[in-house]
């Protein structure tokens, strides 16, 4: 049996210590009750700027910014993810995919927690031009996500080929440096013409973002590294999520964002565990890249037609293999349990023994913090399973057929 290092038991206990603290001296209403008053005040003060910054309104502009919102938005991530490890770039893919989960997780719980308003419309025009844009108008504002997801990731997509660059040719760097300036500030810009963000939610989120760049550009060779070759990756980087989905902020209102990072969360899972356990079979440095003569072009076509079907088959098997599992491991564990999206015959009503063996459940709930809550929303676990089989058939099961199938 593995040994557990303490760096690993240090870190989880914290976050336990925090998710207890915090609920406890209700740390959540405080900070919430001091930052959202100003923050507040600054989105009602900052309209007329978003009035005239719309006042250029043209449908190429609408077309142009909610195209730039796709793009860089949580969705388009997801599904580009699974081409960027067949492609033969694994490390940039799993770096990729955990600083996703990591600004995604931070920038919802700020998010949340602050539970800012969004700019009002009218009299701002809000453009949601797509399901994900409406979904995403259904959101608190500060920070803007798109800012800072776009700020990290191609940040560290600038940094990661910069760092391949044996020449360190000047002319390179600086075509680099600008792209990604200009995408961060069409991005920003295009977030306050749609009508969805303040100067203040596009401003946090640049910060937030500039800081979480820094953070990660300072530990990603450790975690990957630990990823690789660690001890109890899994089951650490399960406990990890199990406990971040606890210590998550309650906001004013039900928002999709808790959705958003349980659904990613269960994205690193799956790519950590699944790496973990192949990496020499099919992640290591040596394998071919696109484009090489072992990774030709016909090759990869084949590998798209073959692994984006196999995905997607596995996360509706995972889904209903949870959705059928969950409810029976519950009533046996004595959980009451409701589902307010995934199984409709749990819409409003709970499952689990509440008579005299009630006591016993209580243990069970304590365990799982909800002895303040009447039953447990079972579509987290459903999501968070679904992603997580989903991200683990994008390094595993699919590299796996890729071999028996010569792609």
């Amino acid at each position: 049996m593995e040994s557990i290092p303490l760096w690993q038991v240090v870190s989880l206990s914290g976050i336990l210590l925090w998710t207890v603290v915090s609920s406890f001296f209700n740390v959540t209403l405080k900070l919430r009750s001091l930052t959202q008053p100003w923050v507040t005040r600054h989105v009602i003060t900052g309209t007329p700027l978003i009035l005239q910054i719309q006042s250029f309104q043209h449908g190429f502009l609408d077309v142009l910014f909610s195209g730039l919102s796709c793009v860089v938005s949580v969705p388009f991530y997801t599904a580009f993810l699974p081409l960027l490890f067949w492609s033969g770039h694994g490390k940039l893919a799993r770096q990729m995919t955990l600083l996703m989960a990591f600004c995604d997780y931070i920038g919802n719980f700020i998010k949340d927690l602050l539970s800012a308003p969004r700019p009002s419309s009218p009299p701002v025009r809000r453009v949601t031009a797509t399901k994900d844009e409406k979904e995403n108008a259904l959101e608190y504002g500060l920070p803007s996500s798109h800012t800072l997801n776009t700020v990290c990731l191609s940040g560290y997509l600038l940094h990661y080929v910069l760092s391949y660059d044996q020449n360190k040719d000047v002319t390179l760097v600086l075509a680099g440096v600008t792209i990604a300036l200009l995408l961060v500030g069409l991005i920003g810009i295009g977030r306050i013409y749609l009508g969805m963000h303040s100067l203040v939610d596009v401003l946090g989120g640049l910060a937030v973002g500039l800081v979480i760049l820094a953070f990660w550009l300072m530990v990603d060779e450790y975690v990957d590294g630990f990823i690789v070759s660690g001890q109890n990756v899994t089951s650490f980087w399960a406990a990890l999520s199990f406990l971040l989905l606890f210590a998550y902020p309650m906001p004013e209102l039900p928002t999709p964002s808790f959705e958003y990072h349980t659904a990613f969360s269960g994205v690193a899972l799956g790519i950590v565990s699944g790496v973990h356990q192949t990496y020499l079979q099919f992640h290591h440095k040596d394998v071919p890249h696109i484009f090489s003569p072992q990774l030709t072009l016909p090759i990869f076509v084949g590998r798209m037609l073959v692994g984006l079907p196999t995905i997607l088959i596995v996360k509706f098997c995972s889904k209903a293999l949870t959705k059928w599992i969950l409810p029976l491991v519950s009533n046996a564990l004595g959980i009451p349990i409701r589902s307010t999206c995934y199984i409709p015959e749990l819409h409003g009503s709970d499952i689990g023994k509440k008579s005299d063996d009630r006591r016993q459940s209580g243990y069970i709930q304590k365990v799982f913090f909800l002895s303040h809550q009447d039953s447990f929303d079972v579509d987290t676990a459903v999501r968070f399973l679904q992603y997580a089989g989903l991200a683990w058939s994008v390094v595993d099961l699919v590299p796996s057929l890729f071999t028996h199938l010569n792609l």
